[in-house]
């Protein structure tokens, strides 16, 4: 027959701590019991809230500002800039309305972009700015072309500094068909500004790294 091993003290007073830590924990359990359950309550609550305005609110909203657009993206097709804007037609909201009564939602978001470039186009400069600004675009080729569209807008009220730097945000999207389109803008418009230097690196980035783009070709006039 195997003999029992004796616990050593250092064992026997582990044992000791587990049980107080066990009978602690029950205690603070069987006090505590109701607060407990109301917390879980509420946190299925705000779950079940959460994916009911998802399914319920949210989707169909979406839905709905998506379908109450494309009268306004029409007009934008067609270069009916003004009309897409504010009044598409057939009471349909332009960009402008899509923006004040679906905000929070994608199809506002994306109505600020389709406003900030019709405002541009419209000579509204101010308020293309205002749209740009708050447009938040994701990827590589819209958020460069939204920079790029800012630059413009900002070099029309002459706020050159901002111009510059909504151009190099644009560049700075990697991507060969528009890199070197706003790094040639930019250049342009640090000569602008008397700032050759600065217009000679940009010019010189796209003559190494873009030498087949469209604005490499002449590139060289510029930079002599």
């Amino acid at each position: 027959m195997a003999k029992r091993r004796k616990k050593t003290k250092k064992e026997e007073e582990l044992l000791v701590d587990l049980v107080e830590v066990q009978e602690q924990t029950q205690y603070f359990l069987e006090r505590n019991q109701k607060y407990i359950i109301g917390g879980l309550f509420l946190a299925v609550l705000l779950i079940g809230g959460f994916l009911a305005y998802k399914q319920l609110y949210k989707a169909p909203r979406e839905k709905e500002a998506m379908e109450q657009m494309f009268k306004a993206e029409q007009q934008f097709q067609r270069d009916s800039f003004a009309l897409a804007l504010s009044n598409p037609g057939d009471q349909y909201p332009g960009f402008e309305g899509i923006i004040s009564e679906y905000g929070g939602t994608k199809a506002a978001n994306l109505a600020k972009y389709y406003a900030g470039i019709s405002a541009l186009r419209t000579g509204q400069f101010q308020k293309a700015v205002d749209h740009l600004e708050s447009f938040k675009a994701k990827g590589n080729i819209t958020p460069a072309m939204a920079n790029g569209a800012l630059g413009d807008a900002y070099s029309e009220l002459e706020n050159y500094g901002q111009a510059l730097s909504a151009y190099e945000k644009a560049a700075g999207m990697t991507n060969d068909f528009s890199t070197p389109y706003y790094l040639w803008k930019a250049g342009m418009l640090a000569q602008k500004q008397g700032d050759s230097a600065k217009a000679k690196k940009y010019l010189e980035q796209i003559k190494s790294d873009y030498p087949a783009s469209v604005q490499a070709k002449d590139i060289d006039r510029y930079l002599n």
